[in-house]
């Protein structure tokens, strides 16, 4: 279990946009960046391809930022929080934050 997953809202701590909230579009296959919702963007430049029918200039999209750098939002403290891991009584596990003890609704 990860500590930020697909669809949350994260904090960027560090960085060019350090400061903005986004959503956690998808997560790198070895664990270790995400790509953020209007966070991290860069220009690529493409050529135009008629096999695939892509349209050549200039696109605008959103580079993987390494997760030490995001932090989860608590909407009740309004800031980042860290998250931990903690078994229910019925043996579920979940994460909740670690400044209030909340738990994430997934």
């Amino acid at each position: 279990m990860n500590k930020i997953k697909k669809g949350d809202d994260v904090i960027v701590l560090a960085g060019k946009d350090r400061g903005k909230r986004g959503t956690v579009l998808d997560i790198s296959s070895d664990g270790k960046k995400a790509r953020v919702n209007d966070i991290n963007v860069v220009k690529r430049h493409t050529r135009p391809n008629p096999n695939a029918q892509q349209a050549g200039g200039i696109l605008s999209k959103e580079a993987p930022i390494q997760l030490s750098n995001l932090a989860v939002y608590n909407p009740s403290t309004n800031k980042g929080d860290r998250v931990g891991f903690k078994f229910l009584a019925d043996g579920t596990k979940v994460r909740y934050f670690k400044s209030n003890g909340e738990v994430l609704t997934d």
